[in-house]
């Protein structure tokens, strides 16, 4: 159903003339005249966001993977026949303006102070909302700023309220996981994400509650801390999710530690492959529904109570799990 809907959001005809609007920001506001038609986006997850709003970027930046224009395979329907120009490493000024874009998206994409200044001189820009660090925006402010930006803000406030009412009945469905302690980590030297990132967001999303032990490692906007291997109290918590990593199994087996934790004791011990992995870190309104496919069923399995359920990714080849 959803690949319906997806169609029906790519299918929008463009929208009514817009009236001349204002977004406050991170680095000030940007003013808005009209409806952008060539958006460049220098965000790394930010094509997946114009993408659901109907919006095709003439250029968009490569963050990872084998992907055609670095579009995964979530967002592949959406982008269609069209060939954007990829833009790859470090924000390119030059390369920017020759794109001759009117609107220029940057909410995800470690954008400073200084690029703004010259990018805002190009094009109407966006860097992150309000508040929020160089990654640190939930996938909703995103939505709603590029849909005020676009003069797509019906569109923006539809997405963002089905995206809400599923996440609502999966807590609904599993109320035992309300209140749940939850840290999202990254093998091996040894990372956790903070409330603040997306893929903690997303279990926030699903009725648990982020590890206070890990926020009160960063400072106000950091997104990612790391966890000192001698000390995992941080990750002594109810769900415990290792993102994906190259050479998982030996990352996993040099954490000395590691078997200490309540979560591998007693099963609750989650591995995202590397396509699950992907889709938590994007977390855009196109991965989120492949997200939620993949772990509601593998978080059903580990916190059913009984730690000799086994769960699905814990097949990962080379990973042993307890």
């Amino acid at each position: 159903m959803r690949w319906l809907w997806l169609a029906a959001v790519t299918c929008l005809a463009t929208p009514l003339a817009a009236e001349p609007r204002q977004i406050e920001h991170r680095y000030g506001t940007t003013e808005i005249d009209g409806t952008p038609e060539r958006v460049v986006s220098l965000s790394f997850i930010g094509h997946d966001f114009l993408l659901t709003l109907g919006v095709t970027p003439v250029a968009l930046r490569y963050w990872y993977g084998t992907h055609p224009y670095g579009v995964w395979p979530w967002a592949q329907e959406a982008l269609g026949a069209v060939e954007p120009v990829v833009l790859y490493g470090e924000i390119n000024v030059e390369q920017i303006a020759n794109l001759k874009p009117d609107l220029i998206v940057g909410q995800w994409s470690g954008m400073t102070a200084n690029d703004y200044r010259f990018l805002s001189q190009i094009a109407p820009t966006l860097p992150p909302p309000v508040g929020e660090g160089d990654y640190s925006a939930a996938w909703q402010d995103m939505t709603r700023q590029l849909g005020l930006a676009l003069n797509r803000q019906g569109e923006a406030e539809e997405v963002i309220a089905r995206l809400e009412g599923r996440f609502a009945t999966v807590r609904d469905a599993h109320p035992e996981w309300a209140g749940k302690s939850s840290v999202v980590a990254w093998p091996p030297r040894i990372g956790a994400y903070t409330s603040k990132d997306l893929r903690s967001r997303f279990l926030t999303d699903l009725g648990f509650a982020p590890q206070s032990q890990v926020d009160a490692l960063i400072g106000a906007n950091a997104f990612f801390v790391t966890i000192p291997q001698e000390d995992l109290s941080a990750l002594d918590v109810d769900l415990l999710l290792w993102t994906h990593t190259a050479n998982l199994p030996q990352a996993l087996d040099g954490i000395a530690l590691r078997k200490t934790t309540r979560a591998y004791q007693e099963g609750r011990e989650l591995y995202a492959d590397y396509d699950l992995t992907a889709a938590l870190s994007h977390s855009s309104p196109l991965s989120l529904d492949h997200a939620l496919d993949r772990i509601v069923p593998l978080i059903e399995a580990a916190m059913d109570g009984d730690p000799a359920t086994e769960v699905a990714t814990t097949a990962i080849e080379g990973v042993t799990p307890k």
